[in-house]
């Protein structure tokens, strides 16, 4: 692992610690300047393509489901810890499906699921654009299905 600081090649791990899905986060310290710094690392297992609505398929990118939840939860309470959390456990569940693919409203409706227990603001935006939420009626209803619960 190169420092990202100096460049150096010679580090040495100063503490490890593992998450419930199988990742890896070590400390580390470079031998060389003495800066610390953290790296993680993650199994790769196969996750399936995504039906897009228009029939096409593409590869899981975890980076861009992060993006999506990053623009909902936009000025909102919600720490990237939370985000990272939600994307691992949708990616762990896709995962668990065993299936070569999936429609891309499987993945919606669980980030739609996710967010509605995380924060609601998030999930209304993210519901306006994801259910096709068009008029101010339809987010009313949306806003007081939320209210009733």
């Amino acid at each position: 692992m190169r420092c990202p600081y100096c460049k150096s090649e010679r580090s040495r791990v100063v503490d490890t610690t593992h998450d419930s899905r199988g990742g890896v986060r070590r400390r580390r310290e470079c031998e060389n300047c003495g800066q610390r710094f953290s790296t993680s690392e993650r199994p790769i297992l196969a996750t399936p393509l995504i039906i897009k609505q228009d029939g096409t398929r593409e590869e899981f990118d975890r980076e861009k489901l992060i993006r999506g939840i990053r623009i909902s939860c936009a000025k909102r309470p919600v720490s990237a810890a939370d985000i990272d959390r939600l994307v691992g456990e949708i990616e762990a569940a896709l995962q668990a499906m065993g299936r070569a693919e999936v429609s891309s409203r499987v993945v919606g409706d669980m980030v739609i699921a996710g967010l509605k227990n995380m924060d609601q603001i998030a999930y209304i935006r993210y519901a306006i654009v994801y259910l096709g939420l068009d008029d101010l009626g339809a987010i009313r209803q949306e806003i007081d299905r939320l209210l009733e619960n």
